[in-house]
């Protein structure tokens, strides 16, 4: 049932993101949240005996991150949304503490959130709207974090997952408040669900980390 769910998945989301065009205006958001139900399938599907807490936590994050989706065209919403999921994210990494995260990938994280923050935040902060600048700059803040704490877990799902989040939402600041990004949405959408996949599959591959440690 579970690679079902995973072969359904990545054939709905490879339609919705390579298709889109080809979709009526009124099923586009129906299209794009069947990719993030079946992710919510696979990870409840997910065989995770030996690690309830992380799989609970990565449940309720994947939640508000479909609530997001769809509360996403009232950007301050959906944006409020998908930090509540990342805050659960970083919940759950912490709760594993298998292993510290390497000094470099501390550095690239400084210095690419220094980057982001300072470009995107000085195009939002010219349009004068500072409640605006002050939500993204605590988003910024909040999904570094979650890339940060993705090595606590020692699962190179949970880390991938991480940093193709951090892709995604990198490409749709800078689409949305710097300069047009060509072939933004196939980027976006892709690198989204690409990072959705991986943390849910991060839940069993944890889970096998977890039995391996024991034994």
């Amino acid at each position: 049932m579970r690679n079902s769910m995973i072969v359904l998945f990545i054939i709905s989301s490879l339609y919705y993101v390579f298709f889109i065009a080809y979709i009526d205006e009124p099923l586009k958001m129906v299209f794009k949240l069947i990719p993030m139900i079946l992710v919510l399938l696979i990870a409840l599907l997910s065989n995770a005996s030996n690690t309830k807490f992380y799989k609970l936590i990565v449940l309720i994050g994947l939640i508000f991150c479909a609530i997001g989706d769809y509360t996403l065209q009232w950007f301050i919403i959906g944006l409020t949304s998908f930090l509540i999921g990342h805050l659960f994210y970083i919940r759950a990494f912490l709760s594993t503490n298998e292993q510290k995260t390497p000094s470099a990938a501390k550095i690239l994280l400084i210095i690419f959130g220094l980057v982001m923050a300072f470009f995107i935040l000085s195009a939002i902060i010219q349009t004068g709207n500072y409640v605006l600048a002050i939500a993204v700059f605590c988003y910024i803040a909040v999904i570094l974090t979650m890339g940060w704490t993705s090595f606590r877990t020692n699962s190179k799902f949970a880390i991938i997952g991480a940093f193709l989040f951090i892709i995604s939402d990198s490409v749709l600041a800078i689409n949305k408040f710097v300069i047009p990004v060509e072939f933004s949405h196939q980027l976006i959408m892709s690198t989204y669900y690409g990072a959705q996949i991986f943390i849910a599959l991060s839940i069993v591959n944890y889970s096998a980390f977890k039995s391996k440690g024991v034994q």
